[in-house]
């Protein structure tokens, strides 16, 4: 089994919000391969399915991004999960809008959600897949960027991104993320 974390903020207002990425892809990822329906467990939102043969659990916590990882260690110490079966799907400043990319450990690079994570399982070693959001061009302005929506204009990138991923998704699963890249950017690459 393997553990797909979404971060995000649970209030309904906050959805649209760039930091609310990790959600909006989960949510494309279980509508695609047919997953069941959303329910709470391990302080958050649970939906369970396939992917590629591979059995995962989807966890959206509810408990606001700066305690994301309580929802996360309760789920992993649950099913005995190590960190390698886990992977954090999160917005990413450092990354162009619409480039994805995915990595193993790291640091957290000031986000709150991984940073949770870190504490909480005690150590950064799971995946991440880090979709970017772009910069807003000063650190003073990042808060209200990560918290503020999409914009019209953002929807061109968003919704293909989205979508890629989760057609990509098996060969993530699968263990392969240099190939769930690459078909992602080739899904993405504009004609």
């Amino acid at each position: 089994m393997l553990l797909w974390v979404g971060l995000g903020n649970p209030e309904p207002g906050m959805a649209r919000n760039r930091h609310n990425i990790g959600f909006m892809a989960l949510d494309v990822i279980a509508i695609r391969h047919g997953f069941s329906p959303w329910r709470n467990r391990f302080k958050g939102l649970v939906a369970e399915g396939n992917v590629g043969g591979e059995k995962i659990l989807a966890l959206k916590p509810m408990t606001y991004m700066n305690a994301s990882g309580e929802a996360v260690q309760a789920a992993a110490a649950f099913f005995k999960l190590p960190p390698e079966a886990i992977t954090a799907f999160h917005d990413e400043l450092d990354l162009a809008p619409g480039k994805m990319r995915v990595k193993q450990g790291g640091g957290a690079a000031g986000h709150n959600g991984l940073r949770s994570m870190d504490r909480q399982l005690g150590t950064p070693d799971y995946w991440r897949v880090r979709m970017g959001i772009g910069h807003p061009g000063s650190k003073d302005i990042v808060l209200p960027y990560v918290l503020g929506n999409f914009s019209k204009d953002d929807v061109t990138w968003l919704i293909p991104l989205l979508d890629a991923i989760a057609d990509a998704a098996p060969l993530l699963a699968d263990g392969k993320p240099p190939d769930f890249m690459s078909r992602v950017a080739l899904l993405t690459k504009p004609p």
